[in-house]
C-alpha cells in the first residue's frame, strides 16, 4: 500500500480525540483509506519522495511522468537492444523535463534508426523518442515532502465517512451468510467536499 498519507496522531489531533477506545480503528482504516486516495487520484503523493521511481516507455514527443510534481530527474537512458543494456542521455542536449505537464521531451531525433517503406527511407525531422520496446528509462523522485493541507483534510475526512459507516461502505448488494460485504466507495459517491479535493490532485496522463 505504499506510505500513509496521514498518521493516527494527526487524525486525532484533527478531530479531537484524546481516547484511545477508535484507535484500533482508525490504525486499520488510514492505510485502506491512503491507498484509495492514491487509487482514485493515480499517483502516491508521497512513495517516491526519498525513493528513485523507475519507469520504462517506448518513445513518442513526450513521455509524461506518472508521479508529480517531480523533484528530481536523476537520468533517462535509451536502449538499442529491447532494455537489456541502456545507455544515458544528457539533459538539455538530448532531452528536458517540460516543468509544465512533468513531462519528458525530446531535443532531437534520438538513437535514431533508419526505418524503410518500400526501400525508401522514412524521414523523421521533428525531435522524437522513436518507438521501440523497452526503449527508454527514467529514474527521477517526486511527490510531496509535506503533504498539501487541503489534500490532507480531504483524507482525514474520508477517515472520518469510513469510521462513520462502520469502517466499511455498504451497498444494496447483500453479502452471503454470516458474511459482511466491505467495498471502496466509488468516486461519485464520495462526500462532494472531499470529491471537489481530490479531483483537483487526480493525474491526467491524456
Amino acid at each position: 500500500m505504499g506510505i500513509d498519507l496521514v498518521t493516527l496522531a494527526q487524525y486525532k489531533a484533527y478531530v479531537g480525540i484524546t481516547s484511545t477506545t477508535q484507535d484500533a480503528a482508525i490504525v486499520a482504516l488510514i492505510p485502506r483509506v491512503s491507498a484509495l486516495v492514491k487509487s482514485i487520484c493515480r499517483r502516491t503523493f508521497v512513495d517516491w519522495v526519498d525513493d528513485s521511481k523507475v519507469e520504462n516507455f517506448r518513445g513518442g514527443d513526450q513521455y509524461v511522468l506518472q508521479e508529480t510534481p517531480v523533484l528530481q530527474v536523476q537520468s533517462v537512458e535509451y536502449s538499442l537492444d529491447y532494455g537489456a543494456t541502456y545507455s544515458e542521455l544528457t539533459e538539455f542536449t538530448d532531452w528536458v523535463l517540460d516543468l509544465e505537464n512533468d513531462s519528458i521531451v525530446p531535443l532531437k531525433i534520438l538513437g535514431y534508426v533508419p526505418e524503410y517503406w518500400d526501400g525508401v527511407m522514412k524521414r523523421v525531422t521533428t525531435p522524437t523518442f522513436p518507438q521501440r520496446i523497452n526503449g527508454y528509462r527514467v529514474t527521477y523522485t517526486a511527490g510531496y515532502e509535506t503533504l498539501p493541507e487541503d489534500l490532507r483534510l480531504a483524507v482525514l475526512d474520508l477517515i472520518t465517512y469510513y469510521l462513520r459507516n462502520d469502517s466499511a461502505i455498504h451497498t444494496a448488494k447483500t453479502g452471503g451468510f454470516n458474511t459482511m460485504q466491505i467495498e471502496y466507495v466509488n468516486t461519485t459517491n464520495l462526500p462532494s467536499h472531499i470529491k471537489r479535493v481530490l479531483d483537483l490532485y487526480t493525474a491526467s496522463y491524456n
